[in-house]
């Protein structure tokens, strides 16, 4: 059993006694290609071994985006109601409270004010990590208001989409969201201020069709997977074999959905140039 020891130098350090690296020192992507955290960090979340793109969170994309990470976030507490006393395994108030507190957030949206190279502008960010980035009342109120506030302030606007699509605990209302924000980007657009549009995988459902779409410039992560349904159930429903590669980014752009798949690496860059050529 000598080989379970470590008798070097008078060593003896049995196996169980042996410390572990600590976790999350390494990650490896589903290709199977393995990268030291900090070096992933360091480029954007993004493996340098296979290019594969690491779902990230609002803050990351903040640090990500804005100079030095710096921004003012606005419109912060507002919290979901429970209009339908909806009920399952659990009631809607307690899986928002759950949320909330595992993900120290109030909603699955962020809107931060900030700067890029410079240049003025609002960012949109959603979380998956908040009941899969759904879209409620809350995430329609921060879109609406934050266009809002790119109208009073000529700044040009970034949502970046990462959901699966309307909350059905809020039925009906969630999907009132679809038209209250398409109303707001109208007004938008009337102002003659940009907007582009992040698709990030996933982007689904009730956010696919309506503003993760309609960007001035609809951009998406190398690899998203963007549709309204999934890919299971359109196969089920249709009863034939979906194409290669179908709802993926690279589909999308051959197919004329989006304008743009750019690594995350490079949207800081991307949107710099595209808004400065836009206003």
């Amino acid at each position: 059993m000598a080989w379970f020891l470590r008798k070097k130098r008078n060593i003896i350090t049995p196996t169980k006694n042996r410390k572990e690296l600590p976790k999350g020192l390494w990650y490896r992507t589903p290709s199977g290609k393995i990268i030291d955290t900090e070096e992933l960090k360091k480029n954007a979340y993004v493996s340098p071994e296979d290019g594969y793109h690491v779902r990230i969170r609002s803050q990351e994309y903040f640090e990500i985006l804005f100079e030095n990470g710096k921004f003012l976030e606005i419109n912060v507490n507002i919290i979901s109601k429970d209009p339908m006393k909806w009920i399952d395994r659990k009631t809607y108030e307690e899986r928002i409270i759950d949320a909330r507190k595992k993900t120290k957030l109030y909603d699955a949206i962020r809107t931060g004010i900030g700067k890029i190279k410079g240049l003025d502008l609002v960012i949109s960010c959603m979380d998956f990590s908040f009941i899969g980035g759904s879209m409620g009342s809350v995430v329609g109120e921060k879109i609406s208001r934050a266009i809002k506030y790119c109208i009073e302030n000529k700044y040009p606007y970034v949502l970046i989409s990462k959901s699966g699509g309307a909350r059905i605990m809020e039925s009906s209302f969630s999907l009132m969201q679809m038209a209250k924000t398409i109303a707001r980007l109208t007004q938008l657009r009337d102002s003659r201020i940009p907007y582009i549009s992040v698709l990030t995988d996933p982007t689904t459902g009730g956010v696919t069709a309506s503003y993760a779409l309609l960007g001035d410039i609809n951009i998406a992560e190398p690899g998203a997977l963007i549709g309204f349904a999934g890919p299971r159930v359109i196969r089920e429903t249709i009863g034939h074999d979906l194409p290669k590669g179908f709802q993926t980014a690279e589909f999308l752009l051959e197919h004329g959905f989006i304008d743009l798949i750019s690594s995350r690496t490079e949207l800081k860059n991307n949107l710099y140039k595209l808004i400065s050529m836009m206003i």
